[in-house]
């Protein structure tokens, strides 16, 4: 017979790992983790540049951790390290390169249908990141400048002159690391910079005194084209600039269609609809990490959802 597992969690990253952890210390018995990727943190591996900074307190933020994890500030290898040795320590069922399709309940029983396979629960937390889809400009990115245009610094090269596109910790990052090897101009749609950290605030201040960056402020693109082989932005006061790449930093979006496919009911905003204790309207269906807070980005606060959730599960 197939096992019904105590809790079933979907996203291997912070919310995810956190819960994991939680679970065992908690002595919650039959634990299931479920991750589309090869790899737990697919989001931090991805999206975060080699040697970038991870703090506990994301932005300032003062996070008071709650559980049992013990999250120090670091850097995006020793958070990888530390996340290692937490799951490794922990005897888990998992299933990595599986990918979830849809969540139903019945009889209070959630049926979670997957690339690999049915499971069963009596609980799920839905643990998924918002960078995994990066958010894409309102205007359309022309078929000859794909190859131009990224999400991240993978395809990056020496030598460029780059437009990084965004306001947030990412984009301030992205740039300051561009700068060393290539020409550099950070544009963001309002006046000044108020969502980067303090710390990421005075760096990107610092390169553009030292003329290593240049910060466009206060102006939104209205589109881009192609301009012998190079990318034309145009500006809505009708100036334009030419780049070699652009670098578009603008968050992630709320994976909607595959909330809805695992029973959350969204806002009219499209975000996700639960208490307190991130339990969504069906009993014993949780949020955690990203996808439950808009703003996003914190790993303390991801890693306190896992204990909230499982310090409910078992009260109740």
């Amino acid at each position: 017979m197939q096992t019904i597992y105590d809790l079933i969690i979907v996203g291997g990253g912070p919310g995810g790992i956190g819960a994991v952890v939680e679970a065992k210390e908690l002595s919650l018995e039959k634990v299931l983790l479920i991750e589309k990727t090869e790899n737990h943190s697919h989001t931090i591996r991805k999206f975060y540049k080699d040697k970038k900074r991870v703090d506990k307190d994301w932005q300032g933020q003062a996070v008071e951790l709650e559980g049992n994890i013990d999250f120090l500030d670091g850097t995006k290898e020793s958070t990888l390290n530390y996340f290692d040795k937490l799951l490794d320590n922990e005897a888990i069922d998992s299933k990595f390169n599986c990918e979830v399709q849809k969540v139903t309940k019945e009889d209070d029983i959630f049926i979670v249908e997957t690339s690999d396979g049915i499971y069963t629960s009596y609980n799920v937390i839905v643990a998924i990141g918002r960078m995994g889809k990066p958010n894409k400009p309102a205007y359309k990115i022309p078929p000859s400048l794909r190859s131009q245009v990224v999400y991240n610094l993978d395809r990056c090269s020496n030598g460029e002159n780059i437009l990084v596109v965004g306001g947030g910790d990412s984009a301030v990052e992205y740039a300051c690391d561009l700068s060393e090897t290539n020409e550099v101009t950070l544009t963001y749609r309002r006046n000044e910079l108020t969502r980067p950290n303090p710390r990421n605030k005075d760096m990107i201040y610092k390169y553009v005194k030292d003329n290593s960056i240049i910060l466009k402020l206060g102006i939104d693109i209205s589109n881009i084209d192609s301009l012998d082989g190079q990318i034309k932005v145009n500006y809505v006061d009708g100036t334009y600039e030419l780049y070699d790449r652009i670098v578009y930093a603008i968050g992630g979006t709320t994976p909607k269609d595959f909330l809805k496919a695992c029973g959350f009911k969204l806002d009219e905003r499209g975000e996700p609809l639960f208490n307190e204790n991130y339990e969504s309207e069906v009993k014993g269906l949780y949020l955690a990490g990203d996808i439950a807070f808009a703003s996003g980005g914190s790993i303390a606060i991801a890693l306190n959802h896992g204990y909230k959730i499982i310090s409910h599960i078992l009260n109740r």
